[in-house]
């Protein structure tokens, strides 16, 4: 398994000035994706500023020139179908088609911070499957249409810009009818193993994840549609398992289970972050053998000042990734 992405995520907390020195760093150095979060509020951003998601990516779209920009994902507890669909394509238009629009059900403290409400899981799962459903209904021009909780009617504009083409779809799905959902409409389907695998220790992690896989790969064969066609996305360092946080031998079994997991090829996965950086590794499949790694700087990290991209990137590895930026540099 060979890796096809490495990509960063940037949270949206304190200002602009201190942001925009990331994105214009990842954009030098190499990276494939930078992502944002998308949330009203967060525990880990308590008495600091917040950013809105796509506000911040517009940004990021005036001052990067290649690299991809996406939410990690966008809100469904608080997102509608026309807004969405309007934020998402002015990005995907200002940035001359770099966005991927990564899409989950969302966090219950932001539906409180939203509108006081506070939801059960069935009915959050309802209104993302809206969410979803009414979004791509308002690219594909609908002038109305009606979903379980959301709907639209009278929608005179179009859809997206003429000769902006949709963004990439990325949904994050964990259990049963998300899955199912990222069946049908993702061109990426992302977990971290959902809520209930942060306490997990690497085995009982693993098991998991491929229970997920498989789950996926049923779902896409009920619907008719070629598994293989759709990216495959992880995202760790939530809970326990952590294998690009050192070199010492647990971290390289749990690289050959995650290639186990995702492809019947091997690989040999970055064995160092960025010095810089949380754990946040993300694999993906779009054919047999590739792979995607997403990091995200620390809270309180100084913001870069020169470009250079990240150690413990092998010359293999870097060929498909970093290699378009410098190779084996410092880090900043």
């Amino acid at each position: 398994m060979t890796l096809r992405r490495i990509s960063l995520v940037i949270p949206p907390v304190g200002p602009w000035r201190e942001q925009a020195r990331w994105y214009r760093w990842a954009d030098e150095v190499g990276y494939d994706v930078v992502y944002t979060y998308d949330h009203l509020t967060h525990a880990t951003a308590r008495g600091e500023w917040l950013g809105e998601a796509f506000t911040t990516l517009a940004a990021a779209a005036g001052i990067t020139e290649r690299i991809r920009l996406g939410t990690l994902v966008a809100s469904a507890v608080f997102r509608r179908p026309v807004a969405l669909a309007r934020a998402a394509m002015t990005v995907q238009d200002i940035s001359e088609g770099r966005l991927v629009l990564g899409l989950g059900l969302g966090a219950p403290p932001c539906e409180l911070a939203d509108r006081g409400e506070n939801s059960t899981m069935g009915e959050m799962s309802a209104r993302f499957a809206d969410v979803v459903e009414g979004y791509r209904a308002v690219l594909d021009g609908a002038t109305q249409w009606r979903g379980k909780t959301l709907s639209f009617t009278g929608l005179e504009t179009t859809g997206r810009p003429e000769g902006v083409d949709a963004p990439e779809l990325l949904l994050a799905a964990h259990g049963p009818r998300a899955l199912a959902l990222a069946a049908r409409y993702a061109d990426t389907w992302n977990t971290y193993g959902g809520p209930g695998s942060t306490q997990l220790d690497a085995d009982e992690y693993w098991q998991l994840v491929a229970q997920q896989a498989a789950g996926f790969t049923a779902e896409c064969d009920r619907v008719g549609r070629d598994p293989s066609t759709v990216r495959r996305s992880l995202l760790l360092g939530f809970g326990r398992v952590r294998p690009t946080s050192d070199i010492d031998a647990s971290s390289r079994r749990q690289s050959r289970r995650r290639a186990s997991v995702w492809t019947s090829s091997s690989s040999t996965a970055p064995t160092r972050p960025p010095a810089w950086a949380r754990t946040r590794a993300c694999t993906s499949r779009l054919s047999p053998g590739c792979a995607d790694v997403t990091s995200t700087p620390r809270r309180g990290s100084r913001a870069p000042s020169r470009a250079g991209p990240v150690r413990g990137i092998t010359r293999r590895q870097d060929s498909g990734c970093l290699g378009r930026a410098r190779r084996r540099t410092r880090l900043p």
